[in-house]
Order: structure tokens, then C-alpha cells, then sequence
């Protein structure tokens, strides 16, 4: 086979994997939650991605699949360079865009990212070969519930980006997996503004998300065992930091 060949072959089962995702993605996180030119300030003026990131960045824009923003970006620089945390959990790798960039900003730590999208486990494995450099990241398969229970060790940081739904029921097992002072960020928490309506403005297929981003608020923006922050960046950002080794949910 030639190498021409090899690529247009790639190309094309590329192709047919970010259509699939994209067709199936919730377009609710692309609306933003903050005036126009405020945004657009924001993600002009900040620091732009470069390198394999600016390559990543543009690929996943062309094809529709979702990954933080750039103002979300240069926020997550300078978090992981004041924290530099040494364990990162990410539940919800995609193409591999934030994992590669924690790899970047936080250059000692080991990072595991889980999913189970087999389209995007194939596109994030290819990304980690060519730019996991030091190979921090390691790659898990299939549902966040079971891995999580299987995990070892406990983690300074975790990111969340995965179904909205379950972010409320992932969250215990996350919790006993975060060590004490540790921080868990959760992302796309606004669905566009669509959180601050009633559930009967909201259409019956983003229902499940609705019920369970208000019952992760209701479990977590005044829980006494953690310190809380809405953070309006991209389509926002939950932040919660553990106070107590115990932190009670409610059932």
C-alpha cells in the first residue's frame, strides 16, 4: 500500500467517526453564557493555543466536536501552573485536546483520562503517540462508573466533561478519590442559560440534563463539606474544593 493510499484511507474513517460524534453531540454548551463582545475580547486578546494544541483546536472547530473554549483554556494555564497538581483525573477525553494540555501546563503530573466513546478513544490514542511526549497520559475504556470504582491512589485534581446527566452520579465515587484540599472542576454546567428556566421551557430531550445539573447544584453550591464556585467561563464551570475527608451528599 502506498503512503498516499494509507492516508486517504485514514482520512475517510476519520471522517466517519467526528460525523458520527457530532450528529449525536448536545449543541447546548456552544451558546454562550456572557455578552458577544465580552467573549469575543476574551478569546482574542488572551494567549492563543500554538503547536499540536493551535492543530488540535482547529480540527475539532472543523469537524464539530466539542472541547473547552480559549477563554476556558487560558484559565486552565494558569490553575494548573499555580497548582501544579501531581494525579489529574479527567472523566470525558474526546479527542484528547484538555488532557494533552494539562500534560503541557503541569509537566510532572500522571494524568488519567476515561471514556467510552470507541470513535474518540481511536482519535485521542492517535493524538497521545504523536504529542504525549513524556507520556503522562494514561488512556481508560469504558463507563466512568465502573472504572472509578477500580481506581487506585487518590487524585489532586479532576476534571469532569462528560455526560451532563451523570455528573451528579459520578461525583460520590470522584469524592472519595480526591484527596482533602483537592479541586474537581465540572464543565458545561449552564446548557446555554437553559438551567435558569423552568423544566417546562425546557424540551423534553434535554430533561434528563436539566434535573441532573439542578440536582448536582442542590448537592453541592452550599454543602458545608466543600467550598463552591460558579465560574462563568465557556458554557460555565462548577468548581468545588473538598474541606473534609467525609463529604455527605444528599440521597
Amino acid at each position: 500500500m502506498t503512503k498516499e493510499v494509507h492516508f486517504f484511507r485514514q482520512a475517510c474513517i476519520i471522517e466517519s467517526m467526528v460525523e458520527s460524534y457530532s450528529k449525536h453531540a448536545n449543541h447546548n454548551m456552544r451558546r454562550p453564557v456572557v455578552k458577544e463582545d465580552v467573549l469575543s475580547f476574551m478569546r482574542e486578546n488572551q494567549l492563543q493555543t500554538t503547536g499540536f494544541l493551535k492543530e488540535l483546536e482547529e480540527f475539532a472547530h472543523q469537524e464539530n466536536i466539542p472541547i473547552i473554549p480559549r477563554e476556558t483554556v487560558a484559565y486552565f494555564r494558569l490553575l494548573l501552573q499555580s497548582l501544579q497538581p501531581e494525579n489529574i483525573l479527567e472523566i470525558g477525553t474526546a479527542i484528547g485536546f484538555s488532557a494533552l494540555l494539562m500534560a503541557d501546563n503541569a509537566p510532572q503530573a500522571s494524568i488519567t483520562t476515561i471514556d467510552r466513546n470507541p470513535e474518540m478513544i481511536a482519535l485521542a490514542r492517535q493524538n497521545f503517540a504523536k504529542y504525549d511526549v513524556r507520556k503522562q497520559i494514561r488512556l481508560i475504556e469504558g463507563e466512568a462508573m465502573d472504572q472509578l470504582s477500580e481506581l487506585q491512589g487518590e487524585f489532586d485534581l479532576v476534571f469532569m466533561d462528560s455526560a451532563k446527566s451523570k455528573y451528579i452520579v459520578f461525583l460520590p465515587e470522584v469524592l472519595k478519590r480526591l484527596r482533602l484540599g483537592g479541586l474537581v472542576l465540572i464543565d458545561d454546567v449552564f446548557q446555554g442559560g437553559d438551567i435558569t428556566l423552568p423544566l417546562e421551557a425546557i424540551s423534553r430531550g434535554q430533561r434528563a440534563i436539566y434535573r441532573g445539573l439542578h440536582k448536582l447544584f442542590d448537592a453541592t453550591l452550599t454543602n458545608p463539606d466543600l467550598t463552591a464556585s460558579l465560574v462563568p467561563l465557556g458554557d460555565g464551570l462548577l468548581m468545588l474544593r473538598k474541606k473534609r475527608n467525609q463529604v455527605r451528599l444528599p440521597d
